[in-house]
């Protein structure tokens, strides 16, 4: 049979190898997308290429041998699975594709296999659960560009986010669960990717965004605040898992430079619960549904250390949704509804 609707999966991207070469092409490539780093072109060409991917290139190199496999990058490897146990689950109707914003396999490749097999109906599926224009928006743009000569322009539904969805918040509860039966944590803590806040304020709906406790519920105005999204998914795992407010925490991760960035900051506040006595500390990262660098090493290794140092005895990472079978169910009820 004919697959008469294409699916598009993407995720952010990994550079093609861990030599400094390869990293440093990639930082160029992501740096330099305007929803990234959102200057003036000139101040960000002077940044990336002058500053950041010389300086930081080796760094990211050294960091990102730690999580190679033989197979290469674990995004890279988690997506080519996903893509195939996705597309067994739809059936031949479908025709299933893993795209990456940066570098390869790209998006553009992903959609010209889905044009010569002539599919007019195509569902986008970025792979960021909550919305944010440096990463869905950019993400839904680069679409939009590759397909903009196409004589015939497909049928486009695009699922921007889903911070909610009852199988994705499932699959990362049943995962929590695993360990929460194999020992006694006295904190949760759902740290997520940060952004500046000068991105989140630019995105407010009628001025609606504090950066405070506007987040404390969700709603049509906040519902693509990335920090509202955020606290609204961590919520949604709370009633899961059964916690009390007391039992957890939300963070953000991962900040740069000197502008703000949205808060709380994850690392100091691993310093505040290790001061206030915490001993075990179970980590989940809902913002990526593959592990990759952010979980493996920065979650996983580096702030356990951290936690280490401050008196913590034990810190658990809560592992990504990778090749979960529920969240396998979840892409595939997001397609077909």
């Amino acid at each position: 049979m004919k697959p008469h609707t294409g699916v598009l999966l993407i995720n952010l991207g990994t550079p093609d190898s861990s030599k400094t070469s390869d990293v440093r092409k990639y930082l160029r490539e992501f740096l330099m997308d305007a929803r990234v780093i959102d200057v003036p072109y000139i101040l960000r060409w002077i940044l990336v290429n002058l500053i950041i991917a010389p300086f930081r290139g080796p760094k990211s190199a050294h960091e990102y041998k730690k999580v190679w496999t033989d197979k290469g990058s674990p995004i890279k490897v988690y997506a080519y699975q996903i893509e195939k146990l996705l597309q067994d689950a739809l059936g031949e109707e479908y025709h299933v594709a893993m795209g990456m914003r940066y570098q390869s396999p790209s998006i553009k490749s992903a959609l010209e296999k889905m044009k010569s097999k002539g599919i007019q109906k195509i569902v986008v599926v970025p792979l960021y659960p909550q919305y944010a224009s440096a990463s869905t928006g950019s993400t839904i743009e680069k679409v939009m560009m590759d397909i903009k000569d196409w004589q015939i322009l497909p049928d486009l539904k695009i699922i921007s986010k889903f911070p909610d969805h009852p199988l994705y918040i499932k699959a990362f509860a049943e995962i929590g669960k695993k360990y929460m039966s194999q020992d006694n944590y006295d904190h949760i803590m759902f740290t997520y990717h940060g952004l500046p806040e000068r991105q989140i304020l630019k995105g407010s709906v009628h001025d609606h965004c504090a950066l405070g406790t506007c987040c404390n519920s969700y709603h049509a105005n906040n519902s693509h605040c990335y920090r509202a999204q955020c606290f609204h998914t961590t919520r949604e795992l709370a009633k899961a898992l059964n916690l009390n407010e007391t039992d957890y925490t939300v963070c953000f991760q991962s900040r740069l430079g000197k502008d703000p960035w949205i808060k709380p900051y994850t690392d100091l506040k691993i310093d505040e619960l290790a001061a206030e006595g915490k001993k075990k500390i179970l980590a989940f990262s809902p913002s990526f549904v593959a592990d990759c660098l952010e979980t493996t090493v920065e979650i996983g290794e580096t702030y356990k250390e951290q936690f280490i140092e401050k008196g913590g005895i034990k810190w658990q990472l809560v592992e990504s949704l990778n090749t979960n079978e529920i969240w396998v169910e979840c892409l595939k009820h997001m397609v077909q509804n």
